[in-house]
């Protein structure tokens, strides 16, 4: 089967299937990886940031698409819990009757 058919028949484009990939993209994907382990609450554009101050030319879009291809994610925040409001300090809520 040609090239030109089995991509018609997968409704695919053929210039994805004759990418490839180069040196530069592969060195960004390693130090992409890198700054996200080194600061675990950064997302992509803070390290498309970090990336630009350190010399590279590259943009937010091409960061977040090594970032999901990597399948990187930033941890979700915890909703801070609650204060109980009792004077000693101890765990029980207080009740209407123990004025």
């Amino acid at each position: 089967m040609s090239q030109r058919r089995a991509c018609r028949l997968v409704n695919q484009p053929r210039g994805t299937q004759r990418y490839q990939a180069t040196q530069r993209e592969d060195a960004l994907t390693r130090a992409v990886v890198e700054l996200a382990s080194q600061y675990g609450r950064y997302g992509y554009r803070r390290i498309a940031a970090l990336l630009n101050r350190d010399g590279w030319q590259v943009g937010k879009d091409s960061v977040e698409r090594i970032w999901r291809r990597e399948g990187l994610k930033v941890p979700q925040q915890r909703k801070p819990s609650g204060r109980l409001w009792v004077n000693g300090g101890s765990c029980v809520r207080l009740t209407v009757g123990d004025t």
